[in-house]
């Protein structure tokens, strides 16, 4: 799923390319993309863009007379910047925004078909899909306490739930826990002030560097290669590697779809945690440190 750097990619280059835009047509080959019946997506058509937003880890596209269109790309969705007027593809994609420059797919490589496409009237209907986590940009870190607090999760689970922090998915929770030099699995209650000015500043880093840096590798292209995995991330998607800090083999937790990097050296004292599944199995066997 499209996280903070590459949902801030795609707002920016959505942003100069469609702003002052007039949606001239709109085709919808997928029925499962549009969740709202009023007010109707046809009611776009004839409309300029006049703004485009992240919300959490959503882009909205504002049309002029208060009109949004909420998008959430969900896991394997994406977004192509084609010619005008250009033909959908027959497999993969669930609707083309047409315009005079150019042809907004969205597709998605996925048989599940989970992205979404919200139209919604007003800023009252476009805040009841804000899931409510805080933008740690736009808030102080007595703020941010007051966020991670409220419950006792795990960081992992605290960094990645959409209710408590605006836009920050698994991947990018891995690379913050490393620059923090947290354990995943430490639980918040156990964390002392100084280490959630460490854990503040780390989010704000690591989130602010890879906006950075996509945006220099990108240039004025439109984003092409959103992934979850990077080759310059230091554990998300590195198991058995070297961590770039201290060479130690990164490790790895397999839950469900997900997947949870870290390094034992740097962040759990060179202690291995347990996987629920081939820790449980070992029981004994298992080792308990690097």
């Amino acid at each position: 799923m499209p996280e903070f750097p590459d949902v801030e990619l795609y707002r920016h280059a959505l942003e100069v390319r469609l702003v002052g835009q007039v949606l001239r047509g709109l085709r919808i080959p997928s029925p499962s993309l549009v969740r709202t019946a009023r007010p109707s997506c046809r009611d776009a058509v004839g409309r300029t863009v006049v703004g485009v937003e992240r919300l959490g880890k959503r882009i909205v596209l504002e049309f002029e007379g208060g009109l949004f269109f909420v998008i959430h790309l969900m896991i394997a969705g994406r977004f192509q910047w084609k010619k005008p007027a250009v033909a959908v593809p027959r497999k993969r994609c669930h609707g083309a925004l047409d315009f005079d420059d150019g042809t907004l797919l969205l597709t998605e490589a996925s048989t599940r078909k989970r992205a979404s496409l919200h139209v919604v009237q007003g800023r009252a209907g476009l805040a009841e899909h804000d899931p409510g986590g805080l933008d740690v940009f736009a808030s102080t870190f007595a703020e941010f306490v007051a966020a991670i607090t409220r419950t006792n999760h795990t960081l992992k689970r605290g960094l990645t739930d959409p209710h408590i922090l605006s836009g920050i998915g698994n991947a990018y929770s891995d690379e913050i826990l490393h620059a923090a030099r947290l354990s995943p699995l430490q639980t918040v209650a156990h964390l002392d002030e100084a280490e959630l000015r460490t854990l503040f500043d780390a989010i704000r880093s690591v989130l602010t560097w890879w906006v950075d840096h996509l945006h220099v590798q990108t240039g004025d292209d439109f984003p092409s290669k959103v992934t979850a995995f990077r080759p310059e991330m230091a554990v998300h998607g590195r198991f058995k590697q070297p961590c770039p800090v201290c060479d130690s083999p990164v490790q790895r937790i397999v839950s469900s779809q997900r997947e949870l990097n870290y390094c034992a050296t740097c962040q759990t004292g060179g202690r291995l945690l347990a996987d629920r599944a081939l820790s449980r199995l070992l029981k004994e066997d298992w080792p308990r440190r690097l």
